[in-house]
């Protein structure tokens, strides 16, 4: 049993569902965004609108927030996260991660702050929501590893 997720309905209906977008550089660091108003870095995403698709909010949320095209064809799940919510305390966020491409040159808009790449190896001193740093960030470096093992 993992401690960082809630087994009691309760706990499980305050919780936030989100879609996410692992955007790489060249250089395989990783996108982070900061909202305004909040200290913690995250991964580009956001809220489903109703009736929509995963893939169709990701599209959206990155064309909103950072001027950027996503390539849905490029997608590929990475896995459904979840740990307390840094920006809606007292709630947790559930996060269905890709990892995408998209086209454009990231720029902050909307609700956007600030950007930052990072190494997911060794991310520095940013402060890093728990969802990133403790589950999305170890992902990709899983992800990194399966594929190097098979070439």
């Amino acid at each position: 049993m993992r401690p960082d997720i809630p087994l009691d309905g309760e706990r499980a209906a305050d919780c936030i569902d989100i879609v996410i977008a692992v955007i790489r550089d060249a250089d395989g660091r990783v996108l982070l965004v900061r909202k305004l108003g909040s200290d913690a870095f995250i991964q580009p995403g956001g809220k489903r609108e109703p009736g929509e698709r995963s893939l169709d909010t990701l599209a959206r949320e990155l064309a909103e927030e950072l001027g950027l095209r996503l390539r849905a064809d490029t997608a590929r799940p990475l896995g459904v996260f979840e740990d307390l919510a840094v920006n809606e305390p007292g709630r947790r966020v559930r996060g269905e991660a890709f990892l995408v491409e998209a086209e454009g040159a990231p720029a902050p808009a909307g609700e956007i702050a600030e950007l930052a790449w990072i190494d997911p190896r060794a991310p520095g001193g940013l402060p890093i929501a728990r969802l990133s740093a403790h589950h999305i960030l170890p992902a990709v470096l899983a992800d990194d590893l399966r594929r190097e093992a098979r070439r």
